[in-house]
């Protein structure tokens, strides 16, 4: 029998975790590529992950004419999904289980859905809650995927540092979801985040190489054996793909160049521990790099 916690259906009991480690996914804000959803597809895969929760009327908080049910036949029958946040969880191989949140972006009440996630993660008495995704930005597909994100413990901080994984600088705009990681400190969890920049001018619906890059992050932070090759071989297809469209168009390759320069200042800075300063590209280029976004979309 279902039961209820504040804004979620629970599929049975709680489950019992070993100091278990929550990581979310945000759409459509922080999930350009949909590399948070595919990293969860394989993490999930892998440890065979199970329902856990769901929202029990998702209308509180989403406008249905901007978040689409969707109709599909199951058994010869018609069916409506509606969308919603999904919680699951999963055994880990160490010391920690894992907790997957799969969020959207709230339209209402906002600070009640914040609320309700906090008092989830602290039932499930989470001890570590990270934020997985992707955003856009002037960087080179040629050049290593930048990932950026925050820690607020110590040890922590340092082993995402000595992977690879740079301080954030960014202000402005940005999602309600984003007070889950300011609120559950207050309760004593730990917040990490793993946000992969990937390049404007090559938009994917499906990016393998941001998803490729975050799994390998997260398989150096826990330990994990994970099979990546599918995912590399893919992730490989599209270089590729990348390639070929560089090679159709002879201006591209300067472009390119100007982001690897920059790419590389911006790199060299975040090491030093400064903040960045993202020098603007001219107007032509940003125009020409949107066409060239255009044509790697059609392709």
């Amino acid at each position: 029998m279902d039961m209820r916690l504040g804004a979620f259906d629970l599929e049975g009991t709680l489950p019992e975790l070993r100091a278990p480690h929550a990581l979310a996914t945000l759409r459509p804000w922080v999930d350009v590529g949909s590399v948070g959803r595919l990293t969860f597809r394989s993490l999930e895969r892998h440890f065979q992950a199970r329902d856990l929760a769901k929202l029990a009327r998702p209308g509180v908080f989403f406008d249905f004419t901007r978040y689409r049910p969707t109709i599909h036949t199951v058994d010869g029958q018609r069916q409506v999904t509606v969308p919603t946040v999904n919680v699951r969880y999963a055994r880990g191989d160490g010391e920690h289980d894992f907790v997957f949140l799969h969020l959207l972006e709230p339209h209402l009440n906002g600070e009640a859905f914040v609320h309700s996630i906090v008092n989830l993660l602290k039932r499930l008495d989470v001890r570590r809650y990270c934020l997985v995704g992707s955003m856009y930005d002037l960087v080179p597909h040629t050049k290593p995927i930048m990932v950026t994100g925050a820690a607020s413990g110590e040890d922590t901080l340092s082993r995402v540092r000595s992977l690879g994984v740079h301080s954030s600088s960014y202000e402005g705009p940005t999602s309600i979801a984003s007070l889950v990681s300011q609120e559950v400190l207050k309760i004593g969890v730990e917040t990490m985040g793993l946000i992969a920049h990937l390049p404007q001018y090559a938009q994917m619906d499906v990016d393998h190489c941001g998803r490729l890059r975050i799994l390998e992050l997260l398989c150096d932070l826990y330990d994990l054996d994970m099979d990546l090759d599918r995912v590399k071989l893919r992730a490989g297809q599209q270089q590729e793909e990348l390639k070929s469209a560089m090679e159709r168009n002879p201006e591209v390759r300067s472009l390119v160049q100007q982001l690897e320069r920059q790419y590389d200042d911006r790199v060299s800075q975040l090491r030093q521990g400064h903040t960045e300063e993202i020098s603007e590209l001219s107007p032509e280029v940003q125009d020409f790099l949107e066409q060239l976004g255009d044509q790697f979309s059609q392709n």
